[in-house]
């Protein structure tokens, strides 16, 4: 049976004002079996329910609420930042924040919505630090350390 890729946008919006030139869009291919990033994911899964009530009211000194979601198109799947994003009578809806690399059912900037078994991750930012994007903490170690340490140092992983 065919390995199918899993696509995980790496892309950080406007977190920090940055030391050094580098495409935001980058990306990391992941194996959908992946350990890490099915053991990433579960970990966000099972805090959704306390990040969205931080969401909802968020405290003094927060910003920067996201959702990381799962989308599907035939065989393919990718994972987009969805910002800003809110709950619905049925879920979720929000605005894709990345360029589509796999997926050709989506365009960034559209408005999609979902529920949320499509959740993949989700973060936020306080006082200069990342809190949560399990996903990204995975990709880091799927990336060149290079990489990983640019990620880190201008938008304040502590993974």
């Amino acid at each position: 049976m065919p390995r199918t890729p899993l696509l995980l946008l790496l892309a950080l919006i406007g977190t920090s004002v940055l030391a050094q030139q580098r495409d935001e869009g980058e990306v990391v291919l992941v194996d959908a079996k992946d350990p890490e990033m099915a053991a990433a994911i579960g970990t966000a899964r099972s805090k959704l329910d306390e990040f969205l009530r931080l969401a909802a009211a968020p405290p003094a000194g927060t910003s920067g609420y996201k959702l990381k979601v799962m989308v599907r198109d035939g065989e393919n799947t990718e994972h987009f930042w969805v910002i800003p994003f809110q709950h619905t009578a049925n879920g979720f809806s929000g605005t894709l924040a990345n360029d589509p690399k796999l997926v050709r059912n989506v365009v960034a900037g559209q408005v999609i919505r979902f529920t949320r078994d499509y959740i993949s991750d989700w973060g936020y930012v306080l006082g200069g630090r990342q809190i949560g994007s399990y996903t990204v903490c995975a990709m880091f170690k799927k990336m060149p350390a290079e990489q990983a340490d640019y990620y880190r140092k201008n938008h304040g992983f502590d993974c």
